[in-house]
């Protein structure tokens, strides 16, 4: 038990570690040119709308769960995560990964959105270690074709997590 214990920390580590090296992978940097461009009443027009189109913590949780869930097919998943064709054999190793395993619990705070990119700080819960959650991990969303999906840094991160990586 202490052994799991100590391998659950360090996973959690490690996932911390490389959601932070991943988070800068993102550069779109047309939605701050726009910002920086228009004009203040413009500017304020934008951050309400982008706002209201803003993902629900719940929303956000839905998709970790979907992913997590062994029971998913991997096309299914691929359906859900940015790049997710190029992540088949991460996800099917991931699969067989957690069969068995049990449900790991994600909780989703400080959702914040900025145009199609959403961020929030996201805790797992390991069934190996109930009651001890990871510490915050921030994680990032884009909206493609108005449905939001993981990021692949994001992605990659948490199939690294589950023992299968994304190549290099």
């Amino acid at each position: 038990m202490i052994l799991r214990k100590a391998v659950i920390a360090s996973c959690t580590a490690f996932l911390a570690i490389g959601l932070a090296a991943c988070g800068s992978d993102d550069s779109d940097s047309s939605a701050s040119a726009t910002t920086t461009a228009s004009a203040s009443s413009s500017a304020a027009a934008s951050t309400t709308a982008a706002s209201s189109a803003a993902p629900t913590a719940d929303e956000l949780k839905a998709n970790l769960d979907f992913i997590a869930d062994a029971t998913k097919s991997t096309p299914e998943k691929v359906a859900v995560i940015v790049n997710g064709e190029a992540r088949t054999a991460n996800l099917d190793q991931m699969n067989a990964a957690l069969g068995g395993y049990g449900k790991l619990i994600f909780n989703v705070t400080d959702v914040a959105a900025t145009g199609d990119t959403a961020t929030a700080n996201v805790t797992i819960e390991s069934p190996s270690a109930p009651g001890q959650p990871s510490p915050p991990l921030p994680m990032t969303w884009e909206r493609v074709d108005g449905a939001w999906k993981l990021s692949d840094a994001t992605a990659c991160t948490l199939l690294a997590f589950a023992g299968a990586p994304c190549a290099v």
